[in-house]
């Protein structure tokens, strides 16, 4: 076949399509069947964020939570379709060129992560990828056969790049999918909760609300069992009651009738005098809860006082000539976390109660520069809200039919401002756990890891064998203290005792993850790497009650009552040799 031939043609193809001609037959081939290279959306290398743990750095980073520090793929100004972008221009896939776009478009706009398929939200490898590769390999298939742009229009439940009606899902199953942005739910003024009549006795002194104890009557026609529950029940709220009401708590008597359990009824102000909230002393107790909560209120106006608008829920705006800074950051990912807590209980779906957590969370965070926000301290903080929440209600259960919006302001600020405290009390026991690198969790790990091969060394040796890093699995565990592997209300169980724990949320709250590890430990000597980490991902632990809470936390303080004593003890959080955490 001659070349130059051909080439006169090409220069003279009709609109439609390109005739080729040979010796053997004619082909007639449309520009619509041209296998054109798809432009990559990406990032430059040097813009690539590094896995976890994070690599040392001569600049300052900017710790706002693990995922940070992971490989992503961004997706500047996200509102923009894949044929729209196409139209203005090749330059526009230049990232320089693409941000320049965006910023023109629409300054306010932020930048959206689509997380790795291998990872999770820590920057850990996540069992979705297993799921889900029969997908990706049918994916693949389909780009070859259509274009890039049907591609992504098909897949937009999966890659969450349709953001405009809803925030992207983390392609893990370690992350509830988020509640649509503007889907809140609704209560009548009629339903719901009713707010205690002297709820402003008791937001002036809680022990006032140990006075409004109303106990429910006896089981009718109940069996002796039944009868002997019961009255231990009401004889241990008023041994509790008994000890709040002295003029000067005794912290050690305060522990040990909280180790077993704190009844509903006097948990909340328990628990800000066991984490140094509240003082042990009454008459120092309502002008230091004055104080406290005027001093939260003046932060959250301090932090919001530079947003474009008087609405406090509102994201910060920059500094003038500061671009995209850290503040924006932090919220920008807090607002993205805040909709997928605890999405399974209606009370963190209503708007004043996620308004609430963006605020705690975002205060804690500026005032914590050395860490910032981290993704699953937002669980940490909802025990608190729903603890507090229902000191000042006739009804304690506040998860389902309570909207929070309803109640006087002065509620929503104390029990906020009470959760604030707490939080920080609470973070400055595992601080190491969340600043730059995360070196309390990784100390953590080694020391589970350790721990178990003393405890149940056949399973220890079989993870090593199939290759389970204790990271893979625990680390999760470590950063939301078991939190996303049990209930709320079993969480709070758990936490009474760790509160009377000198150290419950850092060294018992190891033993506590030994105990939980060694407890599967006939089902997992049986699998395989994949089942392994499929099983731990998803614990059958959604029917667990609080007895099945009481007996692991005793299985734990069977194990450190063994070794903490021992040559082999864990080391206190702070210590930080050797390195596998034990001595």
């Amino acid at each position: 076949m001659q070349i130059v031939p051909i080439l006169a043609q090409l220069l003279t193809f009709p609109k439609d399509g390109l005739a080729l001609r040979s010796g053997k037959a004619d082909r007639c081939l449309n520009l619509k069947d041209l296998q054109l290279p798809q432009p990559q959306l990406g990032i430059p290398q040097q813009q690539v964020r590094p896995r976890t743990p994070p690599k040392s750095s001569s600049t300052q980073p900017q710790h706002v939570s693990p995922s940070s520090h992971r490989a992503g793929t961004w997706v500047t100004s996200p509102r923009t379709s894949y044929s729209s972008l196409v139209n203005q221009g090749v330059d526009l896939w230049h990232p320089d060129s693409a941000d320049r776009a965006s910023d023109n478009t629409d300054e306010g706009d932020e930048e959206d992560i689509v997380y790795d398929d291998d990872e999770d939200e820590f920057g850990l490898p996540s069992i979705a990828s297993m799921r889900k590769k029969q997908t990706k390999n049918a994916m693949k298939s389909q780009l070859k056969t259509s274009d890039l742009g049907s591609a992504v229009r098909a897949n937009n439940s999966t890659l969450g790049v349709n953001l405009a009606n809803s925030r992207q899902r983390a392609n893990s199953s370690d992350i509830a999918e988020e509640r649509g942005v503007s889907m809140y739910p609704t209560t009548r003024k009629s339903e719901g909760k009713i707010l205690r009549p002297q709820y402003k006795d008791v937001l002036k002194d809680p022990a006032n609300a140990l006075n409004l104890i109303d106990h429910a009557p006896p089981p009718k026609n109940g069996s002796p069992k039944e009868m002997e529950i019961y009255s231990s029940r009401i004889s241990r709220i008023n041994k509790f009651k008994r000890l709040l009401q002295t003029s000067t708590v005794s912290l050690s008597e305060l522990r040990n009738l909280a180790w077993s359990g704190i009844p509903a009824e006097v948990r909340a102000m328990t628990w800000q005098i066991l984490l140094g909230y509240l003082p042990t002393n009454s008459e120092r107790r309502v002008s230091t809860l004055e104080r406290k909560r005027k001093e939260y209120l003046d932060g959250v106006r301090q932090a919001f006082e530079r947003s474009t608008t008087s609405a406090p829920g509102n994201p910060p705006a920059s500094s003038a000539g500061r671009g995209r800074g850290l503040d924006e950051a932090i919220w920008h990912q807090i607002s993205i976390d805040v909709p997928r807590t605890s999405p399974h209980i209606q009370l963190y779906s209503y708007e004043a109660t996620q308004r609430s957590l963006e605020r705690i969370l975002y205060v804690w965070a500026i005032r914590h520069p050395a860490s910032g926000y981290v993704q699953g301290i937002n669980d940490l903080v909802t025990p608190f809200w729903q603890v507090f929440l229902g000191m000042y209600m006739t009804d304690l259960n506040v998860e389902e039919d309570m909207d929070p919006g309803q109640l006087p302001r002065s509620v929503l600020d104390a029990v906020e401002a009470d959760s604030f405290w707490c939080l920080t009390k609470l973070l400055d026991g595992i601080q190491d756990n969340y600043i730059y690198a995360q070196p309390g969790i990784h100390r953590q790990v080694r020391a589970l890891r350790d721990l178990t091969m003393r405890i149940d060394s056949t399973l220890a040796k079989h993870l090593e064998n199939e290759g389970v890093e204790f990271m893979q699995f625990s680390f999760r565990w470590m950063n939301c203290l078991l939190m996303r592997e049990m209930s709320v209300q079993n969480t709070i169980r758990m936490w009474d005792t760790y509160m009377a724990e000198e150290q419950g949320f850092s060294r018992f709250h190891v033993y506590v993850c030994a105990a939980f590890l060694v407890k599967w430990s006939d089902q997992l000597i049986k699998m395989d790497f994949q089942e392994i980490m499929m099983f731990l991902q998803a614990l059958p632990t959604k029917e667990w009650t609080e007895k099945d809470i009481e007996l692991l936390l005793s299985e734990a303080f069977i194990w450190q009552s063994l070794f903490q004593d021992s040559r082999a003890h864990l080391r206190p959080a702070g210590d930080r040799s050797p390195e596998n955490g034990l001595q």
